[in-house]
């Protein structure tokens, strides 16, 4: 038996709808059969809470009197550097962006202590923003410098964009120095192997519940930092034709998603700056993905348990760091929530940057939203690129600039 996309629908506008977890389905998989888990359970819903560094948001401030062009001058929201070089007055922050007088890293470790991602949570959470502007002035835009407070609520558009987030599984983080700690992404790693840090809500993980992205696609509409938003592309460093498991799970960081929303319907607790000490700062996003079970086949990828979900473990002290794909191991999510796992042949203390009880209650919340008749899925435009289109994911090759 196969359904569609827009039977579902009609099952959740008449209040009949079946959904259930990530985590639910397993049971009733196991109970039933992938096949006569298909027939009972329309909608699947994930989520995930973690870190994601490639996010950002545009907004259009509206004009001002006299009229000034922003692009081609300088910007600074709450002091942290934007991008005004699309027109007049659209403006791009970054998650990762930072005050000019940050000091980085030169007193090591840096703090990181407000950045783009800050700035994006101060907006949804409905505070003032100091803009500060200055610009090269023209005829039509004569106007050289502004300084203003602006706020969400008086932005002609705020969005969300952000060019890769979800990531399809990932590393887990060691550090095989002796002596010293290591300051990173995946956090602050102690020496000699001194922790593990991971980062994936694992089962409940979106591309995790549908590893070859039959049902997800462009166009498919999210749960996204507390609002809905939707699938635009697939993210950059989209990566599909990795080593796999028998049940299609990438052991590899693989597929990632580019993906869009109303900043405006967002809110605060699901999207969260975030300082890592020594790095730099990161947003920290709320994502769901609803999965219609449109067969067996989809039925059978959903009921995935953390058990069957493996990563490669990989050092950050001089391997990642140099571009050495060698791996210390693999070792699968259930173990790695147990609290330890073994790593040439030591005990090693894990702990993750995701945050497995916000995955979880981000797929309530999706659930409820599509029981209540308040979300409807999307039908994806096109596919995101499957392992045969050919895409991977490519170092950078340097060559020299000849004068």
């Amino acid at each position: 038996m196969a359904k569609t996309i827009k039977e579902i629908n009609e099952r959740i506008k008449k209040g009949k709808a079946v959904v259930v977890t990530a985590e639910e389905i397993s049971d009733i998989v196991d109970r039933n059969g992938p096949k006569k888990a298909a027939e009972k359970v329309d909608v699947v819903t994930t989520g995930t809470f973690g870190p994601m560094c490639s996010s950002g948001a545009y907004f259009n401030t509206g004009h001002v009197r006299p009229k000034i062009k922003l692009g081609g001058g300088e910007v600074t929201l709450n002091e942290v550097v934007a991008y005004p070089g699309f027109a007049a007055v659209d403006i791009y922050i970054g998650a990762s962006a930072l005050p000019k007088d940050d000091p980085r890293n030169k007193v090591f470790p840096g703090k990181f202590e407000y950045g783009g991602a800050h700035v994006i949570e101060d907006l949804a959470a409905g505070k003032d923003i100091k803009l500060i502007a200055t610009a090269y002035g023209t005829d039509c835009y004569p106007r050289k410098k502004l300084e203003t407070l602006i706020n969400i609520r008086d932005l002609n558009e705020a969005v969300l964009f952000n060019p890769r987030n979800s990531y399809q599984n990932y590393n887990v983080a060691v550090n095989l120095n002796r002596k010293k700690a290591i300051y990173t992404y995946m956090g602050i790693l102690k020496p000699d192997l001194g922790n593990a840090n991971y980062c994936s809500a694992g089962q409940l993980s979106p591309l995790l519940n549908d590893p070859f992205y039959k049902t997800i696609g462009i166009g498919t509409r999210i749960f996204l930092g507390g609002g809905t938003g939707y699938v635009t592309w697939q993210g950059t460093q989209h990566n599909p034709g990795v080593k796999r498991g028998p049940n299609g799970i990438p052991r590899v960081p693989a597929g990632t998603i580019a993906v869009i929303g109303d900043l405006k319907g967002m809110k605060a607790q699901w999207l969260r700056g975030s300082s890592f000490e020594g790095y730099g700062a990161t947003l920290t996003v709320g994502l769901g993905i609803p999965i219609p079970v449109l067969n067996e086949e989809i039925a059978k990828y959903t009921a995935v348990r953390d058990e069957e979900i493996y990563a490669q473990i990989v050092d950050y002290s001089h391997d990642y760091p140099q571009g050495e794909s060698r791996s210390l191991g693999e070792v699968n999510y259930k173990t790695l929530r147990s609290g330890s796992i073994k790593v040439r042949g030591k005990n090693v203390p894990t702990a993750s940057l995701s945050s497995y009880a916000k995955a979880r209650e981000i797929a309530e919340i999706l659930k409820n939203w599509i029981v209540k008749g308040k979300f409807l899925l999307t039908e994806p435009v096109a596919p995101l690129p499957s392992a045969e289109s050919g895409i991977i994911f490519k170092p950078l090759k340097e060559r020299p600039i000849k004068e």
